[in-house]
C-alpha cells in the first residue's frame, strides 16, 4: 500500500496531513505557503509512495461552494498537469477549522499555540484525512 495525502487548501497557507503506508493512522505533516504547494507535493511524491490526494471541499451551511472553491479548482488543474496519474478526491471539509481549534482548547493548549493558524490548518488537514479514512470502512 501507499500513503494518502490530505490538503486543507487556503489562499495563503495549506495544511497537509498524511497516512502511514498501511493507511491506518492520519497524522499532520506540515503547513506550507500555498504558492509553494505544487513544488512541495511533487517533491514529496517523488520520495514517498502516494496513491491518492484528498482535497477538502469547503462548503457553506446550505451546501453552496465557498468563495475559495474557484481558487481550489485552478490549483487542481495545475496539480493534474504536473501529477497527471495521481488520483484526486474531494471531501466535505465543513467545520474542520472549528473542530481543530476546539481540539486545541480541549487539550489545554495555551493561547499562543491556539493562535498558530498554520497549526490549525495542519490539524484541519488531519481531520479531513480521518474523515476520508472513516468513510472507506
Amino acid at each position: 500500500m501507499a500513503r494518502i495525502i490530505a490538503l486543507d487548501y487556503g489562499t495563503k497557507r495549506t495544511g497537509i496531513a498524511v497516512t502511514d503506508e498501511l493507511q491506518i493512522i492520519a497524522s499532520g505533516l506540515t503547513t506550507v505557503n500555498t504558492l509553494d504547494l505544487i513544488p512541495f507535493l511533487t517533491d514529496y511524491v517523488s520520495k514517498e509512495k502516494v496513491e491518492l490526494i484528498v482535497v477538502g471541499e469547503p462548503k457553506r451551511l446550505h451546501n453552496e461552494a465557498s468563495e475559495v472553491e474557484t481558487q481550489i479548482e485552478k490549483f487542481l488543474g495545475k496539480l493534474r498537469g504536473v501529477l497527471p496519474k495521481m488520483p484526486i478526491k474531494r471531501i466535505d471539509e465543513r467545520f474542520t477549522s472549528k473542530i481543530a481549534f476546539q481540539s486545541l482548547l480541549d487539550t489545554g493548549q495555551k493561547k499562543k499555540v491556539r493562535k498558530n493558524k498554520a497549526l490549525i490548518d495542519e490539524i484541519s488537514a488531519t481531520i479531513i484525512l480521518q474523515d476520508y479514512l472513516a468513510g472507506q470502512q
